[in-house]
């Protein structure tokens, strides 16, 4: 249980959610035996609904890890969609990479090494969606490079901002992890307090932040 829903309401939900793709639940076994945390199935469910909606032609994510979630993305895009991962571990690279190559979608994700906030500064492409679930403390380093390289109407999806519950509940916060979770809620403050930014912050999984560019209005 992740301290964001009771229980009963996540097995509900996660219940409803259709079958996935074998080489999908291959993965999920895999990192739940290799303790490789990946995004909940619920989120995954999100994921889907929001690429099917917004129909990215190129997507940003923060965090490879084992490669799961990036194919998920590329499983809800058009085939000639485009995935830019960033991932700073060589062992992970090493699974998501053959992980990829296994799969449909070989051509559609690429892997960039590094450290996130090294790595940022020096992309100057235009995505329409952006993931970030990498380091919870550096959220808000992140961001001002995402919101930079997002088109406008585009959104950028934050994993795991109400962390285990910490970042909603003082009672629930450990010490060692009081950092994290103060920097956790300066990010979530800016970005649902940003006027040029619509941001809604949904209780599932381990908590999820939807967040909306606007369009800037062109003087006639």
């Amino acid at each position: 249980m992740s301290n964001i829903n009771e229980s009963s309401v996540e097995e509900y939900i996660r219940n409803l959610i259709p079958p996935r793709e074998n080489f999908l639940l291959e993965l999920e076994k895999y990192a739940e035996l290799n303790h490789v945390p990946i995004i909940h199935t619920e989120v995954a469910q999100l994921i889907r609904v929001l690429l099917n909606i917004a129909k990215p032609k190129k997507i940003l994510e923060i965090g490879t890890a084992i490669g799961y979630s990036a194919l998920v993305m590329a499983s809800a895009m058009e085939k000639d969609g485009e995935i830019v991962s960033i991932e700073k571990r060589e062992d992970m690279i090493s699974v998501a990479e053959r992980n990829i190559k296994d799969s449909r979608y070989p051509n559609m994700i690429k892997i960039i090494k590094g450290e996130a906030e090294e790595v940022l500064p020096n992309i100057n492409d235009r995505f329409d969606f952006i993931f970030i679930d990498a380091a919870k403390g550096q959220y808000m380093e992140f961001f001002p490079h995402c919101l930079r390289n997002l088109a406008d109407g585009g959104i950028i999806l934050s994993d795991n901002v109400l962390y285990k519950g910490m970042v909603a509940s003082d009672e629930l916060v450990l010490r060692r992890k009081k950092t994290i979770v103060k920097r956790m809620r300066s990010y979530l403050d800016y970005i649902t307090s940003n006027k040029a930014l619509e941001t809604s912050v949904i209780p599932i999984g381990d908590g999820v932040a939807i967040t909306y560019k606007k369009e800037v209005e062109k003087n006639e």
